[in-house]
């Protein structure tokens, strides 16, 4: 009987040491590297509005991100813009839903929203979080113009 409380009272510390176990995200979704990325059917994040589904480049629809380095206009747009990036790799490492506008923007990339698993819409997220800007955008905040 002394055997079987130990085994529950055992089972029991376990159990609540599991639910008090911090939940871990999953892995963030990959920067996008080298080329052929249609044929290879990659999915990737190439900055905070731009990425890759199975193969098909996208763009955030209704939100301006900053340039990545080479691009940017100042070194603050360059450090902003890897956080956005890395963010959005992040937000999208839980799992989302991508929703096709069926419309194409710049350069022939469809234009998209994204929903988190919460429900949130990862574009709000990085506008929260001033790492976006609602597009048309107002200037480039990042450099103070």
């Amino acid at each position: 009987m002394m055997m079987l409380r130990e085994s529950i009272r055992l089972a029991c510390a376990l159990v609540f040491t599991l639910m008090l176990a911090p939940v871990t995200s999953a892995a963030p979704l990959p920067v996008c590297e080298g080329g052929d990325r249609a044929a290879r059917m990659l999915t990737c994040i190439v900055d905070g509005d731009t990425g890759w589904e199975n193969g098909v480049k996208w763009r955030y629809d209704s939100i301006d991100t900053p340039e990545m380095p080479g691009h940017a206009e100042c070194d603050a747009e360059a450090q902003m813009a890897v956080q956005s990036r890395d963010r959005l790799r992040e937000l999208m490492g839980d799992s989302y839903t991508i929703n096709w506008s069926g419309d194409e923007g710049s350069y022939g990339r469809a234009l998209v929203t994204i929903e988190l698993a919460d429900g949130r819409y990862a574009g709000e997220v990085l506008i929260s979080e001033q790492l976006a800007q609602p597009w048309p955008n107002q200037g480039n905040v990042w450099c103070g113009r």
